[in-house]
């Protein structure tokens, strides 16, 4: 019986050594937490989108949906908002402001009257 009773408290005791296999996947989980959070970063950063939390800055960002609709999202210090662009056109007096130029690269330069 003695000898029963010694491999029972080996076992017993090998048993309470072993690592649960699942206790490390929360070490998993958190890195992965991490590394989401710099790349959130990352991102805003390559884009230089980081004004969006600025709460004193102005912001206008112009974006087209997967449907092809087009969306000025403006920011002005905490106000945020977003207009969508129709294909209706509007009719009305007006004067001429000037003259919008694309250049080879994409960029758009506005050129204003005098």
């Amino acid at each position: 019986m003695s000898l029963l009773n010694k491999r029972r408290s080996y076992f017993s005791e090998e048993s309470e050594t072993e690592e649960d296999p699942v206790s490390s996947m929360a070490n998993l989980f958190d890195v992965s937490v991490v590394f989401i959070v710099a790349l959130f970063f990352a991102l805003f950063m390559a884009y230089k989108t980081l004004d969006l939390f600025n709460p004193d800055s102005e912001l206008v960002i112009t974006k087209t949906t997967s449907n092809g609709e087009i969306q000025i999202i403006t920011k002005k210090g905490k106000e945020v908002k977003i207009e969508k662009v129709t294909e209706t056109s509007e009719s009305g007096k007006g004067v001429k402001l000037g003259t919008a130029y694309e250049l080879e690269d994409g960029r758009i330069i506005y050129i204003p009257e005098k």
